[in-house]
């Protein structure tokens, strides 16, 4: 099932999304953005990521696509998701050309949100953004999200260490943003 927003759909990842997403992640810019880290990736450990995790129902990985062109910028994630305790860690990755200011990001949260917490019923989201990421802190922000905490000195990039801002959002928080209860307006 695709999730389908005004502008954009978050989809499945396809085998042609894997050069896109390999670019991201050997982009430097990027990559000092994010959280996590990686080593270079070849086409072939791109592709081989990928027959790895298309079948993970834990870690959901969805391609952002802007409906008018059919074009994938990013790559919007969900997990791991804890299913006992209805929670889940979300991120957000778009390419270093995809199109800024246009809402994109906003509205490829707001689907997961809604996915997360309307069709899987969890009660909450996490997630976490580098100190110095401010466009990821409003992005967040935005979507209603709070900060719940600050784990000092957790990453090194840069040849230095960065705090890490953890974030959360629940679904009773996510329900009074969207104006209705259990996604009924």
């Amino acid at each position: 099932m695709n999730l389908i927003g005004n502008r954009i759909l978050l989809r499945a990842l396809e085998p042609e999304d894997m050069e896109m997403l390999r670019g991201t992640v050997n982009d430097p810019e990027i990559e000092k953005m994010v959280v996590g880290w990686s080593f270079p990736v070849s086409r072939a450990q791109q592709l081989e990521w990928y027959e790895c995790v298309k079948k993970d129902r834990d870690h959901l990985r969805l391609a952002i696509e802007i409906k008018e062109t059919g074009e994938a910028i990013g790559l919007a994630t969900l997990g791991p998701i804890d299913w006992k305790n209805r929670k889940g860690f979300h991120g957000i990755k778009l390419k270093s050309d995809a199109p800024k200011g246009q809402g994109y990001a906003t509205e490829a949260v707001l689907l997961i949100m809604k996915y997360a917490f309307d069709e899987l019923q969890l009660n909450r989201l996490d997630g976490s953004i580098l100190e110095y990421n401010i466009p990821s802190q409003r992005l967040y922000e935005k979507c209603g999200w709070k900060v719940e905490g600050r784990v000092r000195q957790s990453v090194f990039k840069g040849n230095g260490f960065h705090d890490e801002i953890i974030v959360g959002i629940l679904r009773d928080e996510y329900f009074s943003l969207v104006g209705g209860k259990d996604g009924n307006a």
